[in-house]
């Protein structure tokens, strides 16, 4: 089945207000630009409440309002998969605040991305299309300073690849692995027989610096062990990911 995008001069204030409670006829008249779904326009003709379910993401940010079930009630299997695939399609668009209200009858998906104004889109199969619209896309500044960033990460962990500091015997990384060499970080995870155990790439960059450099490991969110996967990563960049390989 096809699912059309159509998106319309919408804010995100409106579409909630629409969305949460019951419409009576005036209010979809009032509403009309927000283009009301069938059931909802055949909610408020026939006096009854427009119920309606909301299902969020694990972000918090993406939300699909689905209508004709309420709060509480569980969702038919392929329904429940619809608005799943659904949540994970909206999750293209990262930090961004998006709601997005899935009809009960109708193939159409509304969508409101922070507050934006929408243009109508074309059909497309399964896959949702990243919408051209302003404050989506990343800016070249923001690219530029994303990459300013990676950089630096990379340049402080070539440094401690480099230095003795890590260890207490004057020995460093790269007198056993110059230029990150034998690392094989896209093998990873992989059962590693020093540690007995399958190991991530941080598991194993600590026991070299327990063992041959004879230091105190590094914890998995200190950032000297976040640079150094950093520049070992990158010494490997273009690599296909081979997780497990010996």
């Amino acid at each position: 089945m096809q699912t059309r995008v159509v998106v319309r001069v919408l804010i995100v204030g409106v579409f909630m207000a629409v969305a949460i409670g019951p419409l009576t006829a005036d209010q979809v008249k009032a509403t009309d630009a927000a283009t009301p779904s069938s059931s909802q326009i055949a909610a408020a003709a026939s006096g009854e409440a427009w119920v309606t379910k909301t299902v969020t993401a694990c972000d918090k940010k993406k939300t699909v309002i689905v209508e004709g079930y309420r709060a509480g009630e569980v969702l038919p299997q392929e329904k429940a998969r619809q608005v799943a695939k659904l949540l994970m399609a909206l999750m293209k668009y990262c930090d961004y605040q998006v709601i997005a209200r899935l009809p009960q009858q109708e193939t159409t998906v509304y969508l409101s991305i922070e507050g934006q104004p929408f243009v109508e889109m074309q059909e497309v199969e399964q896959k949702l299309p990243i919408l051209l619209v302003q404050g989506v896309l990343p800016t070249e500044r923001e690219k530029r300073v994303w990459a300013a960033e990676q950089k630096r990460m990379i340049e402080e962990g070539y440094k401690l690849f480099h230095s003795s500091a890590l260890g207490t015997n004057g020995i460093s990384c790269d007198m056993c692995h110059p230029d990150a060499s034998n690392t094989h970080p896209e093998t990873y995870p992989k059962f590693q027989t020093q540690l007995k155990t399958v190991a991530l790439l941080r598991d194993q960059i600590n026991w070299c610096i327990e063992n041959p450099l004879e230091g105190k490991k590094l914890s998995g969110d200190d950032p000297e062990m976040k640079a150094l996967e950093a520049y070992i990563y990158s010494a490997r960049s273009g690599k296909s990911l081979e997780p497990g390989k010996h």
